[in-house]
């Protein structure tokens, strides 16, 4: 990839997850992680998840909006966001995102009046990608590294990035 610029890179690498953790906190103040299909992304940047209406993620979301969305593939791939989630119902929607994969948490299909759509804006984003090209030369510096009793330095732009929307 030779566009540098984290925010592509990151939305690019969103694709390549299909479920992710998504981290919310309870009345608590107790840090919960839960895994969930990712719905789908939108051109508005947006990453979007279907859930029940019933369920303890909601109410600690309509509790504090701030939520982190954490994705692993394997060892060399990994995505870490955190934004601001927003709860609703929108039959249009859910009909655009549902993936036949979902009745089995909902049995009546899209039309099932218990779901609910959760949509994380993310305002900070961070990655690690040692996948492919960026992989190999990961090895290479890991080994020169071990040998030379140093560490390996990641590659800005490449093998690491952050984005942050302030």
């Amino acid at each position: 990839m030779t566009n540098n610029d984290p925010a592509e890179k990151i939305w690019t690498l969103l694709g390549e997850f299909n479920t992710a953790m998504l981290v919310t906190v309870d009345g608590k103040s107790i840090i919960r992680a839960r895994p969930m299909a990712i719905a789908g992304i939108d051109k508005g940047r947006k990453i979007w998840f279907i859930t029940a209406a019933d369920t303890a993620k909601l109410h600690e979301i309509s509790e504090r909006t701030r939520v982190g969305v954490v994705c692993q593939k394997g060892h060399a791939l990994f995505l870490s966001l955190s934004g601001d989630a927003t709860l609703m119902r929108d039959p249009a929607k859910v009909a655009e995102l549902w993936s036949e994969s979902f009745r089995i948490w909902f049995p009546d299909g899209k039309e099932d009046p218990n779901i609910v759509l959760i949509a994380v804006q993310p305002t900070r984003a961070e990655y690690w990608d040692n996948s492919g090209l960026q992989g190999i030369q990961y090895l290479w510096d890991a080994a020169a590294a071990y040998l030379t009793g140093t560490t390996p330095k990641s590659r800005e732009g490449e093998q690491h990035g952050v984005m942050s929307a302030a």
